[in-house]
């Protein structure tokens, strides 16, 4: 193969990043931010054959005389701003920022661009036994913000991140808050907390929800379905 620049599958099993890998093999760009393995997979397999995406359609095929690398950061641009990708909280990040390009069009408000490597993993802090106990205690009658029923053990709420905000809700009942400007959506971007008042990304309040758990689902992350899963690609 000839060298220059390229889109070669370079996501590895149960990563949630879509890379673009420069030949040979040297990665200037990942999208992440994805709610599961399998949808970081599909959007790479998209990007990688986008004439074959009925989402993308109204992608035109590589010009001529239009270098591989520009291809792919077209067609990534319109991906970004076609469903079902549109409205996940994802993240733009160029490793190697002398690569960096502007896209057309740019990307939704809600996809940062970020630079450098991605940053480690933070892990919820081990606590002690007497801790959790007195925790679970705690949270026994702790309710939900917005529509006031018991928070389950199982069901994970939301939280404000700014400090003195005491919101903990359902994940359904923030997201219909957030969706009331939106009605025809399922998947919020942004809305105001209803404690604190402060904007809040739904992208955010996610990740935030997911720091402590993700660790114990990371090794069964193939095997169960996320409902973004089912969306068409």
């Amino acid at each position: 193969m000839a060298r220059g620049f390229g889109l070669t599958r370079g996501g590895a099993r149960g990563s949630q990043a879509a890379p673009l890998i420069l030949f040979p093999r040297e990665m200037v760009l990942i999208v992440h931010g994805f709610p599961s393995a399998v949808a970081a997979l599909r959007f790479e397999w998209a990007w990688q054959h986008p004439q074959a995406s009925r989402r993308l359609t109204h992608v035109g095929p590589r010009l001529r005389g239009e270098a591989a690398f520009a291809f792919h950061l077209r067609v990534l641009a319109h991906m970004l701003s076609a469903p079902p990708w549109a409205r996940l909280p994802l993240t733009l990040r160029w490793l190697r920022a002398d690569f960096r390009q502007d896209l057309c069009p740019p990307p939704p408000p809600h996809v940062p661009l970020a630079f450098g490597p991605p940053p480690p993993r933070a892990s919820a802090p081990r606590r002690r036994a007497a801790d959790t106990e007195s925790e679970l205690e705690h949270d026994a009658e702790t309710r939900c913000t917005l529509c006031a029923r018991v928070l389950q053990d199982e069901e994970d709420p939301l939280c404000c991140p700014h400090p003195g905000c005491s919101l903990r809700a359902h994940v359904i009942c923030l997201a219909e808050e957030f969706l009331q400007e939106e009605p025809g959506q399922l998947l919020p971007l942004e809305g105001q907390c209803p404690g604190c008042k402060n904007s809040l990304l739904w992208g955010d309040l996610i990740w935030l929800c997911r720091m402590g758990t993700e660790e114990e689902e990371e090794d069964s992350e193939l095997e169960e379905e996320h409902w973004t899963d089912m969306l068409e690609i």
